[in-house]
């Protein structure tokens, strides 16, 4: 019943972030998305009030995995937050976030930002008691920072499991493009056999054959009469 629950939980707050169209503003290189929650959010380190927000990449060229938070109009930096790869099958062409439901009243947690029409997103990357936590309540891996450190440029990260062991990331995320399967090979193009055409009856030849015998008969016939 819970997982019932979750997923319908889920499915509501990500449509938030989309339903906050026309509220919604984009752009195409730093992903600059405006979104209203109307209940508190959980993010790494800290909780977001209800309101909108202003989420972006860093305007950085070598590193675009570090989201920024502002506040609704963008002129306060509210959080700096890691994250990582997330790649989706199928991409959509509005604002999704996806949530980690908490018990009781609890603000749900935040676990995933998709910009329209990416087939990847932003996977946030908690601290590790945190996430920790996350992982027994989700059941299931949850990227980690493995050190409590402002520098999210050489920090390592790792997914801890709900049994409380260190993985790496990469089994518990989908961080690069999926392969996709080979397609089944094309069956070989048919062949026409061409049909010789048939030869003609031989009725016709052994009629003829026939009657030339008949005649050196009848010319050794005169012969031997002559003769």
């Amino acid at each position: 019943m819970k997982i019932v629950r979750t997923v319908l939980v889920v499915a509501a707050l990500a449509l938030l972030g989309a339903v906050s169209a026309p509220g919604a503003r984009a752009d195409e290189w730093n992903k600059k998305t405006v979104m209203t929650f109307n209940q508190p959010v959980e993010i790494p380190g800290q909780i977001l009030p209800a309101g909108t927000y202003t989420f972006k990449l860093l305007n950085s060229p070598s590193d675009r995995h570090i989201v920024q938070i502002f506040n609704a109009d963008g002129t306060q930096l509210i959080a700096t937050i890691l994250t990582i790869n997330d790649y989706r099958l199928q991409p959509t062409g509005r604002t999704v976030v996806k949530f980690a439901e908490q018990p009781g009243d609890a603000p749900d947690a935040l676990k995933a930002w998709f910009y329209p029409g990416d087939n990847f997103g932003q996977e946030f990357v908690y601290p590790k008691p945190r996430a920790i936590e996350l992982a027994l309540a989700l059941k299931e891996p949850v990227p980690a920072l493995t050190a409590d450190t402002t520098d999210l440029s050489t920090v390592a990260i790792v997914a801890v499991t709900p049994e409380q062991t260190e993985v790496p990331v990469t089994e518990a995320v989908e961080t690069t493009a999926p392969v996709a399967s080979d397609p089944a090979p094309a069956p070989a193009p048919a062949v026409a056999t061409e049909e010789l055409p048939k030869t003609a009856s031989t009725v016709p030849l052994i009629a003829l054959l026939g009657l030339a015998a008949l005649g050196a008969a009848f010319a050794a016939k005169r012969l031997s009469q002559v003769s």
